[in-house]
């Protein structure tokens, strides 16, 4: 069963490549999701690493936290459930009804 792992303090230089490098020599590594913010396309720091098995995702946590990458000394967790959205409110935008002063 696959075992998805947060890893925060990231270099805004990392890439997903450098991260499935750096898991890999931990264990199987099955996808690599580094969080971008949607207007810059700039990484935000952070990244979500999706190791193949659960013995090999503890390991990773136990090897990699504290690890310096690119400069930065990485977190390495496991990742928490995603909360649920509320989408009803997505703020602004849209036409104006009513009177304009």
């Amino acid at each position: 069963m696959t075992k998805k792992l947060y890893v925060g303090n990231l270099s805004y230089a990392t890439t997903e490549a450098a991260l499935s490098e750096l898991f890999g020599a931990v264990g199987e590594v099955t996808s690599v999701n580094l969080i971008t913010d949607r207007s810059t396309g700039r990484s935000k720091g952070f990244a979500f690493v999706e190791m193949a098995e659960d013995s090999a995702a503890q390991e990773a946590i136990a090897q990699l936290g504290g690890k310096e990458l690119d400069g930065r000394e990485i977190n390495v967790a496991e990742a928490r459930p995603q909360k649920p959205r509320n989408d009803q409110y997505r703020g602004g935008g849209g036409e104006r009804r009513g009177r304009r002063y």
